[in-house]
């Protein structure tokens, strides 16, 4: 299984909007997908910003590709979500789950 993770930052105000945007717009697309896992959307806030680091999980590299294209390394941000973000990665990175502890 693939975990593939993304950040983004948002400010204190423009943070709720993110997080609908993801649950309610990103979630339901990836559903849909094969090979789709699950999600997770973690918040951290401080510093004046709201940081998010969005964790997705895969069956498989291939699978990651039916959502991000031919290059699994590039962040999908659609213009919602700009829209609600004061930055973001422009890559997402992936790692190979060798544990679940299930």
């Amino acid at each position: 299984m693939i975990a593939r993770l993304w950040r983004g930052q948002a400010t204190p105000e423009k943070a709720p909007h993110y997080q609908r945007h993801f649950t309610e717009h990103v979630v339901p697309h990836l559903k849909e997908l094969d090979g789709h896992r699950g999600a997770y959307l973690l918040r951290h806030a401080g510093d004046g910003n709201v940081e998010f680091l969005a964790v997705t999980l895969w069956e498989s590299i291939d699978s990651v590709r039916a959502f991000s294209g031919q290059d699994p390394n590039v962040a999908i941000v659609e213009p919602e979500g700009r829209a609600a973000l004061s930055s973001f990665d422009e890559v997402a990175r992936h790692y190979e789950i060798v544990y679940d502890g299930t």
